[in-house]
């Protein structure tokens, strides 16, 4: 395969060759043409041109012009700038007028004629430029945020990463029930939803603790009619810590987060944290064990009612017409229908569902 010589190259073959053609006769001069342009792959008349012409290359001409603004001039402007609070060059140039003779009016500055005159018919451009240098000096280079290591072994979900998963994709959140007043110790409810079926199960948590958080994922794991494959949750501290991590790594459970401040990536928990939990418990102040001993009886109650017999509706397409958004949905199932109808879901577990289905009063779960 044929190099493709470089413009260096081209050139140091000229300087090489440029000698030989200047002397050849007409003869002579052509086969050199021919072998030049064959190397090179220049145009005929380019390489006639580039032989022909000197080996000695063109400098730039550039203009040398005195600076019109000296040391003092440079450091009478910096004062002026420190004094206005270092604002922009654009503000100073308009500030300039009436901070100088503010300054020199409280004998804080006093400056000769002609830097005087200088200083005022700087432009905004010479002054952003003269105060170049100040500025980098006084820039803080700002320390790397350090990632916590249980964050950076947690990679990050979007509400897009889902993929319509099968049965046994959770999200899981904590709901506070703190009341108006967010200090002191007070229950929280452990929340989890399924992506692809909206089954949801909830507990309280006395205190809002990892160790907890762990314990009370793995009753509720146990109590699932289907495998828990993987786990999505936010940032907190609660969640994103060593010990879940571990639990997670042990019972081949991937473990996602999603993106900081970005509670759609979290959507589905956050539908049923106002659906279910927020509908049942309120905005009210829970405290202590007493309290989470009630909430467990209700929520061991509200599982089977809102799992059994309420039906939710799940996004089925959409589509976005400029600032108009069309959305079609799936007609309203039960979580217990659609994990009946859903594939990967062991046939003694859909007997199960079926068995306690056939079991339940609703108008008694609901009192």
């Amino acid at each position: 395969m044929k190099t493709k010589m470089t413009h260096a190259m081209r050139m140091e073959l000229a300087n090489a060759v440029r000698d030989r053609y200047a002397a050849a006769t007409t003869k002579d001069k052509r086969r050199i043409l021919e072998e030049f342009i064959a190397a090179t792959g220049y145009h005929e008349k380019s390489a006639i041109r580039v032989l022909n012409s000197h080996p000695e290359p063109k400098h730039r001409q550039t203009r040398q012009r005195p600076s019109l603004y000296d040391e003092a001039a440079r450091g009478a402007l910096i004062v002026l700038w420190e004094a206005s609070d270092r604002v922009c060059g654009k503000r100073l140039k308009a500030l300039l007028p009436i901070l100088l003779p503010a300054l020199e009016r409280n004998d804080h500055l006093k400056l000769e004629e002609e830097i005087r005159h200088k200083i005022l018919s700087m432009s905004a451009a010479t002054i952003d430029r003269l105060l170049q240098m100040p500025r980098r000096n006084l820039r803080t280079k700002k320390n790397p945020r350090v990632v916590p290591e249980p964050r950076r072994r947690i990679k990050m979900r979007t509400f897009a990463d889902w993929n319509e998963p099968l049965p046994g994709s959770m999200e899981m959140d904590l709901v506070a029930h703190c009341g108006e007043a967010n200090r002191g110790s007070y229950v929280h409810s452990l929340v989890l939803t399924d992506i692809a079926s909206g089954w949801t199960e909830a507990a309280p948590i006395v205190v809002r603790e990892s160790t907890l958080v762990v314990e009370t994922l793995e009753r509720i794991r146990l109590s699932l009619p289907f495998a828990l494959n993987a786990l999505d949750v936010d940032n907190g501290s609660e969640f994103v810590n060593n010990r879940l991590i571990e639990y997670c790594l042990g019972h081949g459970i991937e473990l996602t987060r999603s993106r900081p401040y970005r509670k759609n990536d979290q959507a589905w928990i956050e539908q049923k944290n106002g659906a279910v939990v927020r509908k049942l418990l309120g905005y009210r102040r829970f405290e202590g064990l007493a309290a989470a001993r009630a909430i467990t009886r209700l929520y061991g109650a509200s599982r089977l009612f809102v799992n059994f017999f309420q039906p939710s509706f799940k996004l089925a397409a959409k589509q976005r017409d400029g600032a108009k958004v069309a959305k079609r949905y799936h007609p309203p199932q039960t979580p217990c229908e659609r994990l009946l109808q859903a594939q990967g879901i062991p046939i003694a577990a859909k007997s199960r569902l079926s068995e306690i289905a056939a079991d339940l009063d609703p108008l008694k779960l609901l009192e």
